[in-house]
C-alpha cells in the first residue's frame, strides 16, 4: 500500500508538472492562459503516465544515459500514439494531429515531440525525480496516506465529469451527417462556445481538433 500512496502522489505531481509545461509553452505561443488537457483541474494524467513508464520499466539499477534517452522516447512515443488513437475511437475526433509535420506517424506522433519526450525523461530520471521522490518519502506515512485519498477522489471526480463532457461532445459530433469534416467541425465549435465553461474549455485547450467523418456516417 505504502508504494501504491508514493507512485501515486509521483503521479499526480508529475501530471501537473506536464500541465504547467503545457500551459507555459501555451503561453509563450498565445499570450494568454489556456488549460491544457481533457480534464477540468491542473493536471494531463498523460504525462505522469509517462514518468510512471519510465520509471518502472527503466528500474533503478545502473542504466546508460543513452539507453535512458532511448527507452524514453520510446515509452512516451508509444503513449501518445495510443493515446491519441483510444481517444479517436472513444469520441470520433482527432484532438491533435501532426500530419503536416516531418517524420510524423500517421500524424499521431512526430520527431519533433518524440526528442523532447527523451531529453524529459533523461532529466526527470536522473535530476528531478530523485528530489521529488525525496519529498514525497519525507512526509508522514500516514499524512500521506491521507493526502493520495483526497486526491485520488478529486482526479477520480474529475475523470468522471470530463468523460461526461467528451461523451455529450461525442454526440454532438455525431449528430452532423455530412461529409464535410471542416462543416462538422465548425458545427461542434460554435455548439461548445455557447456551451458551458466545461465544454468551453476544450474547445480552448484543443482549438484545432479534427473531425473524423467516417466514424459519423
Amino acid at each position: 500500500m505504502e508504494q501504491f500512496v508514493t507512485y501515486f502522489l509521483l503521479f499526480i505531481i508529475y501530471s501537473f508538472l506536464g500541465w504547467l509545461l503545457e500551459v507555459i509553452c501555451k503561453y509563450i505561443e498565445l499570450k494568454r492562459f489556456v488549460n491544457r488537457g481533457f480534464l477540468i483541474g491542473p493536471i494531463c494524467p498523460i504525462y505522469g503516465y509517462g514518468v510512471l513508464g519510465i520509471l518502472l520499466l527503466i528500474g533503478k539499477g545502473e542504466v546508460d544515459i543513452l539507453e535512458v534517452f532511448l527507452k524514453s522516447v520510446l515509452i512516451c512515443s508509444l503513449l501518445e500514439y495510443f493515446t491519441s488513437y483510444i481517444m479517436e475511437k472513444l469520441f470520433k475526433a482527432r484532438w491533435w494531429d501532426y500530419s503536416k509535420k516531418k517524420f510524423n506517424i500517421n500524424g499521431r506522433i512526430c520527431l519533433e515531440t518524440m526528442l523532447p519526450f527523451g531529453l524529459f525523461g533523461t532529466f526527470i530520471f536522473y535530476v528531478l525525480n530523485p528530489l521529488v521522490l525525496n519529498l514525497v518519502t519525507s512526509i508522514p506515512e500516514t499524512i500521506r496516506l491521507v493526502i493520495a485519498i483526497i486526491l485520488l477522489i478529486i482526479y477520480l471526480a474529475d475523470n468522471i465529469i470530463s468523460f461526461n463532457v467528451m461523451n455529450k461532445i461525442k454526440k454532438e459530433i455525431k449528430k452532423h451527417k455530412v461529409d464535410s469534416t471542416e462543416l462538422i467541425r465548425e458545427k461542434v465549435s460554435n455548439w461548445l462556445e455557447k456551451n458551458t465553461i466545461l465544454y468551453r474549455h476544450i474547445q480552448k485547450a484543443y482549438p484545432k481538433f479534427r473531425i473524423n467523418s467516417r466514424k459519423n456516417k
